[in-house]
């Protein structure tokens, strides 16, 4: 077993935008009459589609949403989004990720973007930042049904089986991929599809993160694949749950 792909997650992992999606749920919320909350906010939305959480927090407040509201509502956001970002002096893109893929392509590993995010959005942002080339697949939260949504694994298997339909030679399997999580959701996504996971402490205090994924770091600039790989082998059983690393590259309890 070798480590042969990384999947990165989106929101709070590539760019830092979760205030700008915080605001334009906010506005959704204000425009058709309902109340905003942070807690319902962070419970209904972190780690997971656009679709999953609109649905959520409409229920929250005892509002049934069809899927034709659902859509307009999606579409709303999804354009507002675009249309902020573009608006921006500066894209708010995480400190490290030009390393990071510089690593992956360094190491010929297959790159990947995991996320509950529109591609709409996904692709815009990869776009403005220069990288869209260096992405060989992108599975979003238009590709899952409401259902799949992190912490369901099926973001994570759709990207696997996709990575191995484009490379009929690939035969890649969950345990030689790497998962880049920031939120509760989506490690617990990543792990259920049986892959292992390093999570960025951006949304949540390290020591949280760390309770969950495999290994930890503050900062996605920390990341170090060459210290990773070394537990990608056939003689070592999958990393235990709580094990981490800090800037020394060690394991910490």
């Amino acid at each position: 077993m070798a480590l042969r792909a990384v999947l990165l997650d989106f929101n709070g992992v590539i760019i830092n935008d979760e205030p700008l999606h915080q605001q334009l749920i906010q506005d959704l919320l204000l425009e058709e009459n309902l109340r905003p909350s942070l807690d319902d906010y962070n419970q209904a939305c972190l780690g997971r589609t656009d679709r999953a959480c609109i649905a959520d927090l409409w229920h929250r407040q005892g509002r049934v949403v069809t899927e034709a509201q659902l859509s307009k509502l999606l579409e709303r956001k999804a354009a507002r989004y675009v249309q902020a970002l573009n608006r921006l002096p500066h894209l708010p893109l995480y400190s490290g990720l030009d390393d990071v893929i510089y690593q992956i392509r360094a190491a010929q590993l297959k790159l990947a973007v995991v996320s509950g995010a529109r591609r709409c959005e996904i692709e815009t942002v990869l776009a403005l930042a220069g990288v869209t080339d260096h992405v060989a697949l992108i599975v979003s939260g238009d590709d899952v049904p409401q259902a799949g949504s992190k912490p369901a694994p099926d973001s994570y298997l759709l990207a696997i089986q996709r990575l191995n339909e484009q490379n009929v030679d690939l035969a890649l399997q969950p345990t030689e991929c790497l998962a880049v999580e920031d939120s509760f959701s989506g490690i617990e996504a990543a792990k259920r599809a049986g892959v292992p996971v390093l999570g960025v402490a951006h949304a949540y205090p390290y020591h949280m993160i760390h309770r969950r994924a495999d290994w930890v770091v503050d900062h996605l600039y920390e990341i170090d694949l060459d210290w990773l790989k070394a537990y990608y082998s056939p003689d070592l059983a999958c990393p235990a749950a709580t094990a981490g690393y800090d800037e020394g590259k060690s394991f910490s309890a």
